[in-house]
């Protein structure tokens, strides 16, 4: 007779929902870290890991608390902020009872439906990095008078950028009493330039830190979860391995495969566990969506109809919104829901919203409805979003865009980009723009409008040549070419276009597109002044001077005609920079008229440019105490509106400063900053790299000089920025000069030295023209070096540039030395130390004062000439430009003279007494203790301790401890030292 409790019972399993298995562990920590706050918690792991399930055990945990959750949809184009006001919207209370700010006037346009609760609506800002921050400023508010101890954001990785900026702004901002984060996504689908890297990789000091990454689960987890899933029965080791290698051990694959396996009865009950058939050899899916497919095909046709529905929106989306997508009554859709739901296909919120529990479920069935299906339901979407308050226009932007429908999708697509713009997004208004364009035929009217759009936004982006720039360049570029646009549409497209081709690099293109904008921008005088003032800016093209400066006149004739004070102070300010960059001495007249300060926000950033520019302009003439003082205004201006884009160009130019005047300590920390600020803007990038360059050559770290300045050489050429090409291009020749290699030299400097005698800016050479013309005379050419020398001075006349002019001097002085004229050398030398002194520009004056020594030692005064070489020796060092003074060390060496011992770092030397860490030794070897004793009192290695005992009993002369210990007190060394008794 057979046991009965060796057959099959026949009992199909009963499929819960599975229990919480093998994140015990992970549960635990979350919990611990946000019982710290504020605490930044990131949950990382691939797709179907645990991330969600792990989040929703820790909130359905009894706590006095306020959590505010919300999830990234997987939208092509995603709404501004969009998570964020999903998260407000499920607050509970009313709005009107919290104690809001003016500030909170901002959030309007995010939450229209709170308008009668929210303060009134703030002026706009012309500046949209400032009405950005404005605008987290105020989300920031809302935060804290809801009390919210507890911000999640999931599937981060689909977030919009502005939601990432306003995450690192949380972080930047928390306190003692800020709102803890919660931050889940999937690395993987993290890309390279995600603001989502910025903010994993740097987590501030001071809150508590978890990053807790998901790992699949082991097979006895995975047992303990298809278990939990078919009635707590275990479940054989057979079928354990069999599930655990099929799905790697990833929940939601093991998930939907018990569903599948359980839908098919692939199991049995047998032998007090569950055990797979092998009758029917299973293939389980290797992916959930073999697995979702297939059981969703079990499923009513209704509920199948509501999860096409509901995999096309995507997103949560109400019960009244899934059915008319479907085509559904809403008791019909109430009931197909149902269904899904108890098949654990669709999760539900308190709100009543549904939507896949999985994005990889909703992917499966969205990518098995029929293509001649999938235009029809987007258009059923899109007319049903339409319903929804406030509507969500990036969403029906993107479904009218599926469905094929033009009008629709323009109009949404304009909107959504007109909201992006008003949060800061540009780069969100650029994509659905450039998408727009790119896809839809439109009329000329409206692919005008679109395009000068874009192109407008795109000039406001954070980022500068990337994918995106070159997108819309592109588009732009193709929109000009469509029949159908008049000459003043065109102008519209061509001016911004022109100014974001100046930006990727290509000058001469730039100058072609403003020129045609310019003639057929009569109806808009501003822009007509501001394209103007952009063809008179010399860094750009080949133009001379002469033309540029035409092209500022017309600007300033043009701007006189302007009623606004703004405009005006806009475009009169852009054009004494401008000047300055020309060399034009009339600029400092109109510098000398720029206000300090602003009536509104946006005047007062324009003002902060503006000084910022003219900063720039002064460092380039030398003028560093004016430099100082209009760099200063713009950081003033810049903190007090938070405009920290800003304040990063303003602390680059102030480290520039710092390096001309000497002021070195600390410049290698700021450029590495600033190079790291600044890696999406390629210009203000380079400048930091340059810092670095110069602070490397000055220490004598040739190779790592080398290649930074050419990088610098060679990406500001491409850029179009050639004033950035002429000290690289100097400091490289320099570099090369010492290895003796003159060709090389002036084989670096020939094309920016070509830059300027063409545009004739000669103020811009007070790098390039020394090296230049030493490079002539060490290849032996006095006549070229002279011509150089000449046309340097002419180019000079009637400019008050006191950086030029004081490198005129050293070419002059380099003349004299090359023929031979030691005594007028000295002198010249002399001359120009002082005319750096004067600057101050301290490391060229003591390079001059040590050409003025060997020319003194060439006249034969040889221990003048080696007092003062020592002299700057001691002072290169002293400065940190330790490679320059290795080489005067030389060169005191090959004259016969001694080289002072300096100190090289480290800790300063104490002759022979001993040093404070020395004292502190020995006074613990009287008190008796060991040296591992000794060691641990001070938290210093055993190895660091012998060393300083061994130096005390050298200085001390004795060769034992014993009789350090006595030598000490019998010197008294301790008379004015505290005692060490509470040492132990």
């Amino acid at each position: 007779m057979l046991d009965p409790s060796n057959e099959d019972d026949g009992t199909a399993p009963t499929v819960s929902t599975p229990r919480f298995v093998g994140r015990d562990r992970e549960l635990t920590a979350l919990r611990g870290a946000l019982a710290q706050p504020p605490a930044i918690v990131l949950v990382e792991g691939e797709a179907g890991i645990g991330k969600s399930r792990l989040l929703r055990e820790w909130l359905s945990t009894p706590a006095e608390r306020t959590a505010l959750v919300s999830v990234c949809p997987p939208l092509r184009e995603s709404l501004t902020l969009g998570p964020i006001v999903d998260a407000f919207h499920g607050i509970d209370g009313p709005v009107s009872q919290l104690r809001l700010t003016a500030l909170a006037g901002a959030l309007r346009p995010l939450f229209p439906e709170w308008s009668a609760n929210l303060p009134p609506a703030l002026p706009p800002l012309d500046d949209a990095k400032a009405a950005r921050h404005r605008l987290f400023r105020a989300l920031d508010e809302l935060l804290r008078a809801l009390r919210v101890d507890v911000l999640v954001l999931e599937d981060a990785h689909w977030a919009d950028e502005v939601t990432l900026e306003f995450l690192l702004f949380v972080i930047s901002r928390q306190q003692s009493d800020g709102p803890s984060l919660v931050i889940s996504y999937r690395p993987e689908e993290v890309g390279d330039g995600s603001l989502l890297l910025r903010l994993t990789s740097r987590l501030p000091a001071g809150v508590t830190q978890l990053r807790i990454a998901l790992a699949p689960m082991r097979p006895d987890d995975t047992a303990a979860l298809v278990s939990s899933m078919l009635d707590g029965n275990p479940i054989s080791q057979e079928f354990t391995t069999f599930m655990h290698e099929r799905t790697g051990g990833v929940p939601l694959a093991l998930e939907e495969s018990v569903r599948l396996m359980c839908d098919r009865a692939d199991l049995v009950f047998r032998d007090g566990q569950w055990v797979r058939l092998k009758l029917r050899e299973l293939q389980v899916p290797p992916t959930v969506r073999d697995s979702t497919r297939e059981r969703v095909s079990r499923l009513s046709p209704t509920a199948q109809q509501a999860l096409r529905a509901a995999a096309t929106l995507a997103d949560r989306s109400s019960v009244a919104t899934i059915a008319l997508t479907a085509g559904l009554s809403p008791g019909e859709c109430r009931t197909a829901i149902a269904e899904a739901a108890s098949a654990g296909v669709l999760d539900g919120d308190d709100r009543g919203r549904w939507r896949f529990r999985h994005v990889l479920a909703a992917t499966a069935v969205y990518e098995s409805i029929p293509l001649t299906d999938r235009r029809h339901v987007h258009l059923l979407a899109g007319r049903a979003l339409e319903q929804v308050h406030p509507p969500p226009v990036a969403r029906l932007a993107h479904h009218f865009r599926e469905a094929g429908e033009i009008p629709s999708w323009a109009r949404y697509a304009e909107q959504g980009a007109e909201l992006a713009i008003a949060s800061g997004d540009h780069t969100k208004a650029v994509d659905l723009l450039v998408d727009l364009l790119s896809w839809a035929v439109l009329p000329p009217a409206d692919r005008a409008r679109v395009a000068r759009i874009a192109g407008v936004a795109a000039l406001g982006r954070r980022e500068q040549v990337d994918q995106v720039y070159h997108r819309v360049v592109r588009t732009l570029r193709s929109v000009l070419e469509s029949p159908g646009l008049s000459a003043r549409q065109q102008a519209e497209i061509r001016n911004p276009l022109g100014r974001l081709l100046i930006t990727g690099g290509e000058a001469q293109a730039a100058l072609g597109e403003l020129e045609q904008a310019v003639a057929n921008l009569d109806h808009d005088p501003v822009e007509a002044a501001r394209a103007m003032t952009y063809l008179g800016w010399a860094y750009a093209g080949p133009w001379p001077a002469a033309t540029h400066r035409r092209w500022l006149d017309r600007a300033a004739d043009l701007t006189a005609q302007i009623d606004s004070p703004a405009e005006r102070l806009n475009l009169a300010g852009n054009r004494a920079a401008a000047l300055l960059m020309l060399g034009e001495q009339e600029a400092w007249d109109v510098v000398a008229d720029l206000p300090l300060g602003g009536t509104t926000p946006a005047e007062r950033l324009d003002v902060a440019r503006i000084h910022a520019n003219v900063g720039t302009g002064a460092l380039i003439w030398g003028r560093y105490a004016d430099a100082a003082e209009h760099l200063d205004v713009a950081m003033r201006l810049a903190e007090a509106e938070q405009a920290s884009r800003l304040q990063h160009n303003v602390r680059l130019e102030q480290a520039n400063l710092a390096w001309l005047t000497g002021r070195w300590d600390g410049l290698a920390q700021a450029s590495a900053a600033l190079a790291d600020a600044d890696r999406d803007r390629p210009a203000h990038y380079l400048g930091s790299i340059r810092l670095a360059a110069r602070l490397a050559a000055a220490a004598g770290r040739r190779r790592a000089a080398e290649e930074q300045f050419r990088l610098v050489l060679e990406e500001s050429a491409r850029l179009g920025a050639a004033d950035d090409t002429m000290e690289a291009a100097a400091a490289l020749a320099r570099l090369w000069l010492a290895d003796g290699n003159s060709g090389r030299a002036l084989r670096i400097t020939n094309e920016p030295m070509d830059t300027v005698r063409r545009k004739g800016i000669w103020i811009w050479a007070t790098d390039l023209v020394p090296a230049r013309v030493e490079a002539h005379l060490a290849a032996g050419d006095l006549a070229a070096a002279t011509r150089l020398t000449d046309q340097f001075a002419r180019g000079l006349r009637g400019r008050t540039a006191p950086a030029p002019r004081a490198a005129l001097t050293v070419c002059r002085a380099l003349l004299l030395a090359a023929a031979g004229d030691h005594t007028r050398a000295a002198t010249a030398y002399a001359r120009a130390a002082s005319a750096w002194s004067a600057l101050p520009r301290p490391y060229d004056a003591m390079r001059a004062r040590e050409r003025q020594a060997e020319a003194i030692i060439a006249q034969g005064r040889t221990e003048q000439g080696r007092e003062l070489l020592a002299e700057q020796y001691e002072q290169l060092f002293r400065l940190g430009a330790r490679g320059d003074a290795d080489r005067v060390a030389q060169r005191l060496r090959e004259h016969g003279a001694e080289v002072p011992r300096l100190w090289r770092g480290g800790r300063r030397g104490y002759g022979d007494q001993l040093s404070p860490r020395e004292l502190d030794v020995v006074q613990l070897v009287v008190a008796g203790k060991t040296n591992r004793e000794i060691s641990r009192i001070l938290a210093k290695s055993p190895a660091t301790v012998d060393q300083q005992l061994r130096a005390a009993m050298r200085k001390l002369k004795v060769s034992s401890r014993t009789a350090l210990a006595v030598k000490a007190v019998e010197a008294g060394v301790f008379a004015e030292d505290e005692s060490l008794d509470n040492a132990s």
